[in-house]
């Protein structure tokens, strides 16, 4: 009966969910697979207990498998029990009570301190050729601004293409940001990405008049695109000599909180700049260098070793 079992499940997924063959495939080899080590203890998917199913999972665990790839077998028999459930061929759903493997979050990419430099300094050399046509000083220009603005201030990419043109001209050293949840915050600028709005203001000056927004599209109204900026991006990252698929104006991002970090700012200072509700989702940053954790202990414990004076 169990390959029954399964055979119904599977044609319910392609019938009534249009599931595709490699998805149907995929259950298919997961529900097999745990028939297979259920029946080493006498056991059918159909009969299986929670405990029966716990069991299972250990034993996947034990395995060195892949949390994701457990999850997804966890999936399949979630999926298959709801099944037979529905259709009355168990009176209760024995993988309702199970939890899933805790997948650990994976560091963010992140650049050094080196890399947004060469960023920034082959981004230069396009301001400062005067041979250059004006359009691309212009768009040089505007990308300095972007990438000063971004590492200064730690911004979502969503915040920094959507600020008003009146942000570059402020006197203040502090900038008023709306964020998700419509939660404002203050950010600092930095000398540097002052400097960059205003000389990208004065390339700019017949482009920008028109436009309510610090980087308007170039094609459409409104502001520039996240997609557009993390395509430039891209292009300058090859340019510099760095791999694209290690950059992203998220990248950026995580190489201002990160840097912080690293040269020793406070935990909940960063949190407050990135705009981050809980700060359960800014320590992922905090993943410091071994030799910097050691010398942070070093240095800064009460009762570190220290060298007597």
């Amino acid at each position: 009966m169990m390959p029954d079992a399964i055979d119904g499940f599977l044609a319910m997924l392609a019938a009534e969910r249009g599931a595709a063959k490699n998805t149907i495939e995929a259950y298919r080899r997961d529900l097999e697979g745990a028939q297979s080590v259920l029946d080493r203890g006498g056991v059918t998917l159909l009969d299986a207990t929670t405990e029966d199913l716990r069991d299972y999972l250990t034993l996947l665990d034990q395995s060195g498998l892949k949390a994701s790839t457990a999850a997804r077998k966890l999936a399949a028999l979630r999926q298959f029990y709801r099944f037979l459930y529905a259709e009355g061929q168990r009176g209760e759903d024995p993988a309702q009570a199970l939890s899933g493997p805790k997948q650990g979050r994976p560091l963010p990419k992140t650049l050094s301190i080196a890399d947004v430099d060469r960023l920034l300094s082959v981004v230069q050399e396009g301001i400062q050729n005067a041979d250059r046509p004006e359009s691309e000083r212009f768009r040089s220009a505007r990308m300095v601004a972007l990438l000063e603005l971004l590492y200064a201030t730690g911004l979502r990419v969503s915040e920094l293409v959507s600020l008003p043109i009146r942000a570059a001209r402020t006197k203040d050293r502090l900038l008023a940001v709306k964020g998700k949840g419509g939660r404002e915050r203050l950010v600092p600028l930095t000398e540097k990405s002052k400097e960059a709005m205003l000389r990208y203001l004065v390339l700019g000056e017949g482009r920008l008049k028109a436009s309510p927004w610090l980087f308007p599209s170039d094609s459409e109204s409104g502001h520039m695109t996240r997609q557009a900026f993390a395509r430039d991006l891209k292009t300058l990252a090859a340019a510099s000599g760095i791999p694209t698929r290690l950059i992203s104006p998220h990248v950026l991002r995580h190489a201002f909180a990160s840097h912080l970090l690293q040269n020793g700012a406070d935990l909940r200072v960063v949190q407050q700049l990135l705009g981050h509700a809980d700060i359960s989702t800014t320590q992922i940053y905090t993943h410091l260098p071994d030799e910097r954790l050691k010398g942070l202990v070093r240095d800064l414990h009460p009762l570190g070793d220290k060298t007597s004076e």
